[in-house]
This record gives C-alpha cells, sequence and structure tokens, in this order.
C-alpha cells in the first residue's frame, strides 16, 4: 500500500511551499497583465478600449489578486486549510486566463499546473482533489455561452480526459517520490544505526564493562598525551587506589560480590573527580586517576575525600562492613619521565599498603 500522507520529516516545509506557491500566483497576473497590455498596444486586437480594460484586465486581475488575499489570510489564520485556500486560488487564476483566452487552444494547458503544484506535498489524495477542482472550473466556464461555442464535440470529451491523465502522471510522481523518500528515510535509518554501533563499539574498546571507566588500554593513551600537556606547563597529578583485602572479600564472599564492590568504588570516583579528570580501572582491584589543573593540596583533597568516602560505607553484601582503599599520589615535575612518574606512585601505593592501608601516601610522606 502507498503512503498518501506527507513524511513527518517533510511536514515542517508545508508553509514555506504554500508561501512560495502563493508568490508564483502573483508573478503569473502580473505576466498575464503584461502580456495582454503588449498585445493590445502591438498586435491586432479585436476588442474595444473600454471591453479590454473591464473584461481582459480589470475582471480577471481583480478576481484573481482577492483569491491570492483569501488565501494568504487563510494561511495565516487557519494554516490546517492552507492547502486547500491555495489549491481553489490555483484552479481560479487558471481557468479565469483560460476563459479570458478561450481563443488559444494551448492555454488549456495552464489547468494542469495547480495539479502538478500538488505533486509537491506528497499526498495523492491531494492530487486528486486539486484535479477535482479542475473539473470543477472547467464546468463553470461551460455556463459562459461564448466559451461554450468555441468549444467542439471533441474538446468537450477531451478537456475532462487531459485533466485525469494529468492527475494519474501526477499520481506516479507522487508515488515514486514517495517510495524514494521512503528509501533515503531507510538508508538514513541504517546509517544512524551504523553510527550509534560505531561508537558503541568505540566507548567499549576504550571503556571497562564493570565499572564503566576507561580501561588500562585507554589510560595509557591518555596518559602519554597528558604527560605532554605537563611538559607544556599544565598542571598534572596522577593517582593509583586499590582496594584493600580485595582476595579475601573474594575468597569469602565470592567473585559476584568483589565486582558489586568494583563498581561501588567506581561510583564514588566518578562522583568525586571534576569533568577535567580522567579515571580508569587499572586492573584487577586497583583504579588509576588524571587530575588536571588542580594544585597539589586540591588533588590530595580530592583522593581523601574518596578514600574517606570509601570507608564510610557499609555494604550489605558484606554483613554490613565497610572496605577501604589505598591511594598513591604524585604530581608531575619536570625531571620525571611518564615511567618513572608512574612507579614513583606505585612506590607510595605499596607504602600505604605497607604502613596499615587505609591511607594516601605522597611523595611528601613517603619514607
Amino acid at each position: 500500500m502507498h503512503n498518501n500522507h506527507i513524511p513527518t520529516e517533510y511536514a515542517f516545509k508545508h508553509s514555506k511551499w504554500i508561501h512560495k506557491m502563493l508568490h508564483a500566483y502573483w508573478i503569473v497576473i502580473i505576466a498575464h497583465i503584461t502580456i495582454q497590455i503588449a498585445c493590445f498596444l502591438f498586435l491586432e486586437y479585436d476588442r474595444t478600449p473600454a471591453d479590454f480594460m473591464i473584461h481582459v484586465l480589470f475582471w480577471p486581475a481583480t478576481i484573481s489578486i482577492s483569491c491570492i488575499l483569501i488565501a494568504s489570510w487563510i494561511d495565516r489564520r487557519f494554516s490546517s486549510f492552507s492547502f486547500y485556500a491555495m489549491s481553489v486560488t490555483s484552479t481560479v487564476i487558471a481557468w479565469t486566463i483560460i476563459h479570458v483566452n478561450y481563443d488559444i487552444r494551448i492555454i488549456l494547458a495552464i489547468c494542469l499546473l495547480p495539479i502538478f503544484s500538488s505533486v509537491l506535498f506528497f499526498s495523492i489524495k491531494r492530487v486528486w482533489i486539486v484535479c477535482l477542482m479542475q473539473m470543477t472550473g472547467y464546468f463553470l466556464v461551460l455556463f459562459d455561452p461564448f466559451y461554450r461555442l468555441y468549444l467542439s464535440s471533441f474538446d468537450m470529451v477531451s478537456i475532462p480526459a487531459f485533466l485525469i491523465i494529468g492527475a494519474y502522471v501526477a499520481q506516479v510522481i507522487v508515488t515514486s517520490g514517495v517510495e524514494v523518500l521512503n528509501d533515503l528515510q531507510a538508508s538514513m535509518v541504517v546509517k544512524q544505526d551504523l553510527i550509534v554501533r560505531n561508537a558503541i563499539m568505540t566507548k567499549q574498546s576504550k571503556t571497562d564493562g564493570l565499572t564503566n571507566l576507561y580501561n588500562q588500554s585507554s589510560f595509557k593513551d591518555y596518559y602519554e598525551k597528558a604527560f605532554e600537556y605537563a611538559n607544556n606547563g599544565m598542571s598534572l597529578h596522577l593517582a593509583l587506589i586499590d582496594i584493600d583485602d580485595f582476595k579475601s572479600i573474594n575468597d569469602t564472599y565470592g567473585h559476584r560480590v568483589g565486582d558489586i564492590m568494583l563498581e561501588k568504588v567506581s561510583l564514588i570516583i566518578q562522583e568525586n573527580i571534576t569533568s577535567s579528570d580522567i579515571a580508569a580501572r587499572y586492573g584487577g582491584e586497583e583504579f588509576a586517576i588524571l587530575i588536571f589543573e588542580q594544585s597539589f593540596e586540591q588533588a590530595y583533597a580530592l583522593v581523601e575525600q574518596i578514600r574517606q568516602k570509601i570507608a564510610l560505607m557499609c555494604h550489605l553484601e558484606l554483613e554490613g562492613t565497610s572496605i577501604t582503599v589505598s591511594i598513591g599520589l604524585k604530581s608531575y615535575s619536570p625531571n620525571l619521565s611518564k615511567d618513572k612518574l608512574f612507579e614513583e606512585v606505585d612506590a607510595c601505593l605499596y607504602a600505604a599498603k605497607r604502613t596499615g592501608k587505609n591511607k594516601t601516601v605522597t611523595s611528601l610522606n613517603l619514607t
């Protein structure tokens, strides 16, 4: 079944197309008046000046302009009816021009313009509504005996057939256009799905699945870049955090509880670092944090805040007991390579473990 409605992503252009068509009608009226005046002045014309001014210029222009003004008003006040107002206007203008120029056979082609204009709205229903309007316009001008006398028997039959064929061609165009738009929409959906999948895969390749922190591989990349920034003057501090007695937790309560503790510790880390900082699960029960744009005192206060919050938490999974972490912290200095900095922070962490755990050791208090 064909989709007879305007695709959602094109609906917002409805008003824009209405405005453009109404502007185009002004051009049609001006062009018609200009051509008529030129023909009257420079070609043989079988009408008197008074007849020309009244029946060729004044009344046709008045009717057409009135329709455009009414359609513009409806478009502003009752936008849901703007298409029908525009279509009625185009029908009136087309058959007014045809009626004025009934002796020019090719002028009948202008009645197809409203039909093909309706194609812009991607609606088969609207195509046939406009076709019906053209039929109505045709039967109305037949009430003029002069126009009816001008038509042959063949004309009486061929004009309605001409309109129906034109509407059918417009229907084919709409159907093809809707199919193309649906194909484009499907392609966009597939493309967006691929983008999302790639984004998810990229994130998965950079983050730890359990804690949602960066993994060791991506942390090393960030650490290398951070060290380059530090060489150019940016403040940088490296902290390593290790859960105390984590093997005992796994052995006593199981690996599932151990995973829950890892998730809780990572959540506290994420809640306390700034948006500029980078946190990673470096391995097993060990976490690493790169702290930027802060003094050493601020970095120390940050990791101490993390340590204290972890120590104060009681866990039902551990029968109401808490866990603790040991932390090593050191700041960047120009005389240290990135490997040497990491080794010294790791030594600080080891010292915290060795001297009682649940503490932060820095280069300032390392003995």
